[in-house]
């Protein structure tokens, strides 16, 4: 653990633990809690993945092949090809061929900034492992709304588990590290004042890294001031969700 990789083995995890992989060649990361025996529980979208909201750029953002399909599940989860909401799983299906990366809470500035890429740290607190596997298991039998890609994602699930903290109201987006980073990176890119701000490629280089920077400190949920503590039984009319969830058979109507 530290700077360069989040690494860990699973010898190492301890239930309450906030942990992730790589998706898609890094291009983004699929979060869960980890809640011992080898089991963790995580928000998807389908197919145990994220998938997106049915758009383009949801799909080449967060498109994924589940590792099991219904002709050959998983002899521990069983047929989890269709499911979404709040499930419950192997840490094999979890990690779907990946590695095994643990999040990281309480970091000071200095370091979040050092970690160039987003999702993997936060300045935010976590609180007891009892508290954090205490909202994990309810919100596995209650759901945690409707799967949004910037608004309510699998780390935005996570981060609550382990803080009890959530963006509110639900105009604002980026709530999570890999959405504020992708944001960040769009803000270089169509903010044309950096043509003003640098006249050559390094000056260019140096100004869009600093605003990716400081963008990125900006949406961590350990330093906006659109955050609220709200206990895990009280999300049913906490109002934070852009739509109620349609029931399903596989995720509860909270």
């Amino acid at each position: 653990m530290g700077v360069l990789s989040n690494k860990i083995s699973r010898e190492d995890l301890k239930p309450g633990d906030h942990i992730y992989s790589w998706r898609q060649a890094y291009i983004y990361a699929h979060h869960g809690i980890y809640i011992g025996e080898g089991r963790v529980i995580h928000f998807t979208r389908g197919g145990g993945q994220e998938i997106g909201t049915g758009t383009f750029l949801d799909h080449i953002i967060m498109g994924s092949t589940p590792s099991r399909s219904s002709e050959n599940p998983c002899p521990n989860c069983g047929d989890q090809s269709r499911v979404d909401g709040v499930i419950l799983s192997c840490i094999d299906c979890f990690l779907s061929g990946g590695d095994l990366y643990k999040f990281e809470y309480g970091v000071t500035p200095a370091f979040f900034l050092a970690k160039a890429r987003g999702g993997t740290c936060t300045l935010a607190q976590s609180d007891s492992s009892e508290d954090v596997l205490h909202r994990a298991s309810f919100l596995l039998e209650k759901g945690f709304g409707r799967y949004n890609l910037f608004n309510n994602n699998c780390e935005d699930f996570a981060i609550y588990c382990k803080t009890g903290l959530l963006v509110t109201p639900n105009i604002s987006v980026g709530h999570s590290g890999q959405v504020g980073s992708f944001l960040a990176a769009a803000s270089i890119v169509f903010n044309s004042a950096l043509r003003f701000l640098a006249r050559s490629f390094i000056g260019l280089a140096v100004v869009g890294f600093g605003i990716y920077c400081v963008n990125r400190l900006v949406y961590d949920v350990g330093v906006r001031r659109d955050v609220s503590k709200i206990p895990v039984e009280e999300l049913d009319s906490a109002s934070i969700w852009d739509e109620p969830e349609a029931p399903t058979s596989t995720s509860k109507k909270m």
